[in-house]
């Protein structure tokens, strides 16, 4: 197991310097960031001073050891659009995308994954029948429309529920957060309905085929046998072996989640992450772009990792052929 985690950590360092190489072409090949931050009349000296000052008078390879240096101590320069830090801009932002990504994924796992037993188990009835027609909404529109249709009938017609923001936080210090108010809840409502509909549909379908495959292995049919009850079969032996490509599309999803949630917070205005790339895009802001590139890479690059050690945890018998395979 110590192995497969150096080896894993090693090619998480490659995956990394390989993004940090893509971040770093788009300061060299998007745009000119002196003639953004100067202007086009600026003079020829003012524009020599800064180019010097920002290191772009040296050569490629020095420039992006700098810049892998910087990255690695989160320091992404100054927005060329805002004049702040990036790093500060991004943390000011991270607390509305994490809470809304969790809230999406806890949504997702909380009501697909009973629905995904459900259906598998009563598959004939016709209550499954029509959760299973239902779930084919999810997969099939897309993210802005069911946000847009959300608004429409939650927000404009009914006036349940806001339609954009994020309602009143309030600030821990190192966090902010809207979970401790009732606009915060009401805010989170639609955004995260939204971000989940896709997720939840895939844990549901994915559960349902897998708990039919279980159902019909050898070692349920022996379960039977024994006369064990339905229950300690379904959910103490079927169920068990079932989560392990859930485990896997469930954190790969996670980083989807927090990387794709740009429409979400475009359409509902939610103040993360998402739609601080979305307006660093329109002005041509390379360092909050590179930086967003560079933090989402490590977000997806740890979740990988988890899900990995997590196998050994559902099923021993991965990490005891991981064990083999290395000897």
């Amino acid at each position: 197991m110590l192995a497969f985690i150096l080896r894993r950590l090693i090619q998480a360092v490659v995956v990394m310097l390989t993004v940090a190489l893509l971040a770093f072409m788009l300061f060299r090949y998007v745009g000119d960031p002196v003639t953004i931050m100067l202007g086009q009349d600026a003079t020829p000296e003012s524009r020599a001073q800064l180019r010097s000052s920002l290191g772009l008078d040296q050569s490629a390879p020095v420039q992006f050891a700098r810049f892998v240096g910087n990255a690695a101590q989160g320091d992404f320069g100054l927005s060329l659009r805002q004049g702040q830090p990036v790093s500060q801009l991004l943390a000011d932002r991270l607390p509305a995308t994490v809470e809304l990504s969790v809230a999406a994924a806890l949504l997702a796992l909380v009501v697909g994954v009973p629905l995904g037993v459900y259906t598998a188990l009563r598959r004939k009835s016709w209550l499954a029948q029509g959760i299973l027609a239902f779930s084919l909404l999810g997969v099939s529109l897309p993210t802005f429309l069911i946000g847009i249709l959300l608004i429409l009938v939650f927000s404009v017609q009914l006036g349940w529920l806001p339609s954009y923001g994020r309602g009143e936080v309030v600030d821990l210090g190192f966090w902010t957060t809207g979970l401790l108010t009732a606009s915060g809840w009401k805010h989170l409502i639609l955004p995260a309905i939204t971000l989940s509909l896709f997720q939840l549909t895939l844990v549901l379908r994915l559960v349902r085929s897998e708990m039919l495959e279980v159902l019909r292995a050898d070692y349920i049919k022996f379960a039977r046998a024994r006369g064990l009850r339905q229950r300690t079969i379904h959910f103490g032996h079927a169920l068990k072996n079932t989560l392990v490509p859930v485990i896997t599309i469930t954190g790969l999803q996670l980083g989807g989640i927090i990387a794709f949630a740009i429409v979400t917070e475009t359409v509902f205005q939610w103040p993360g992450m998402g739609l601080l790339f979305i307006q660093a895009v329109q002005f041509a802001d390379v360092p909050v772009m590179a930086a967003y590139l560079c933090l989402i890479a490590l977000v997806f690059v740890v979740i990988n990792l988890v899900v990995d050690l997590l196998y050994a945890v559902v099923d021993p018998r991965l990490g005891l052929a991981r064990s083999a395979g290395g000897h």
